[in-house]
């Protein structure tokens, strides 16, 4: 019997992989799917000459055509940006500067984080609705019709939400349907420009129960609050509804999926999930150096957020290093042992991220300041905006004074042992034999929380040049093959 392992070169070659690859749109479709004419009359109104047209993977098929027509009609100068540095569904600002580009056309799915440096015009994709489904899915999720009901959608389903809520108003009069709504120094969206909104807007708490967040804007009625909501969401499951729940996890949530035409009312615990986090909170507190991962280079005031959370870190007593590495995996962040825990800087629906398979936790800056500053403490609320930490927003908690918390200890409840809150915090002690400074922790055991000494301790330190100290040879013919059955080698044994 032929061994498992024995396979030849060719026959791996030849080995067919199912992948399921999206057709080119018909160009008879193009205009409806991708607003092409109002795109063109966006660009020919600000006489823009370089124009960067931002396309997710999946839609990367159409984007040739779509240039083409973009340039047939207008006198710019059209440039596809395919791989995004992080997520597709923020606007990839800093590669559109790099071609020198006078404003951003993003296509498909977007978070709607707010960015500033260029105009920026968002083409949603008109994905189909069959509302007869959906509202009669309505309909059985919610047979009492004097319900108070929140719609949320997933803004490529945007454009039927207006005929959704005529078949259902006159049955419903207590429901309330959100409007996306753009921020920017020039935005447009669905044919309007809007401007940057004021910050009032953010607040929850104001006169007219008017709601702002992640993009979207509605208004309650007057003397109820978003937990006395359920809302209802249009769109597949994924980061935006995963985002809604967590920051809403008081409010009860159904959905209808659009592409299974089935609604149903989501079964997933919430508090479960909520308890993942708090459990990576505490590992956040057992941590001694962080790594502040810089998810976004294009969401406003990501920089006063990565500061502050280099303060709040400095004050619970941790060393952080700061990591530019674009989108993440695995491999990437398994090259740093020497940290204990990452926290990673991103739009809202990529801040959650799914940590399992990585070496060490990923958490959310809201999850590091629970962990590092005292003032705040873990209750129902849930922030996925860092916006919302910063001073000035709704949730921004300033750091506790560092000489009520030199004494504080508790105690960990991941392992047991005893915890102080500021380890590195104190001053530095000078030796009595001598003058060299000592940074000692509360253990009285010498603090070796830097990079530099973890890396001087490991076995493999990476690639050494060995400037002169290596022979100059010719080079030679290599192997030829793959590793399993290299040709020289002759064939494996059966």
């Amino acid at each position: 019997m032929a061994d498992a392992f024995s396979s030849s070169s060719e026959t791996v070659i030849q080995r067919v992989v199912d992948v399921t690859v999206k057709t080119n749109t018909p160009l008879d479709k193009l205009e409806e799917l991708y607003q092409i004419k109002k795109t063109c009359d966006f660009i020919s109104e600000h006489q823009f000459e370089k124009v960067a047209l931002q396309f997710p993977d999946e839609l990367l098929v159409d984007s040739v055509a779509i240039a083409a027509e973009v340039e047939r009609n207008t006198n710019a100068r059209p440039f596809i940006l395919g791989d995004t540095s992080y997520g597709s569904c923020c606007v990839d600002e800093v590669t559109a500067e790099h071609v020198g580009a006078d404003c951003i056309v993003h296509y498909g799915s977007t978070c709607l984080s707010p960015s500033k440096r260029l105009p920026l015009m968002l083409v949603f994709e008109q994905r189909p609705v069959d509302l007869e489904k959906c509202t009669s899915a309505f309909r059985e999720l919610y047979p009492d019709t004097q319900s108070h009901v929140l719609i949320l959608y997933d803004v490529n389903y945007a454009h039927a939400i207006n005929d959704l809520l005529t078949l259902l108003s006159p049955e419903y009069p207590n429901l309330v349907v959100s409007e996306l709504v753009v921020e920017g120094e020039q935005c447009y969206s669905h044919g309007r420009i809007k401007r940057q909104h004021d910050d009032a807007c953010l607040s929850e708490g104001d006169n007219n129960h008017l709601i702002y967040q992640f993009g979207r804007q509605f208004s309650l009625k007057s003397g109820l609050s978003i937990k006395d909501y359920s809302v209802f969401y249009v769109g597949q499951e994924g980061a935006t509804l995963r985002n809604f729940m967590m920051t809403w996890n008081r409010c009860s949530f159904c959905t209808f999926d659009p592409v299974k035409m089935t609604g149903r009312t989501e079964s997933v615990s919430i508090n479960r999930a909520l308890m993942k986090r708090y459990y990576a909170i505490e590992r956040a507190k057992d941590a001694k150096v962080v790594g502040i991962l810089v998810g976004t280079l294009g969401v406003v005031d990501y920089l006063d957020i990565i500061q502050q959370l280099k303060e709040t870190i400095r004050g619970a007593g941790k060393k952080s290093y700061m990591f530019a590495m674009g989108k993440l995996n695995v491999p990437k962040l398994a090259n740093f042992l020497e940290i204990d825990i990452f926290v990673l800087v991103a739009c809202p629906e990529n801040s959650l991220l799914d940590s399992r398979e990585f070496f060490k936790p990923v958490v959310t800056p809201f999850e590091m300041e629970v962990a590092c500053n005292k003032k705040r403490e873990w209750s129902e609320e849930y922030v996925t905006d860092f916006r919302h930490l910063l001073p000035g927003g709704q949730s921004h908690v300033p750091l506790a004074d560092q000489q009520e918390e030199d004494d504080e200890t508790d105690v960990s409840l991941i392992t047991g042992a005893l915890r102080g809150h500021n380890l590195l915090s104190f001053e530095p002690a000078v030796s009595a034999f001598g003058s060299s400074v000592v940074l000692r922790n509360q253990a009285l055991t010498v603090a070796t929380n830097s990079a530099a000494s973890f890396l001087a301790e490991r076995s493999w330190r990476g690639l050494e040049q060995k400037l002169g100290e290596t022979p100059v040879v010719k080079a030679v013919g290599g192997r030829r093959g793959i590793a399993i059955a290299y040709e020289e080698e002759g064939t494996a044994p059966s």
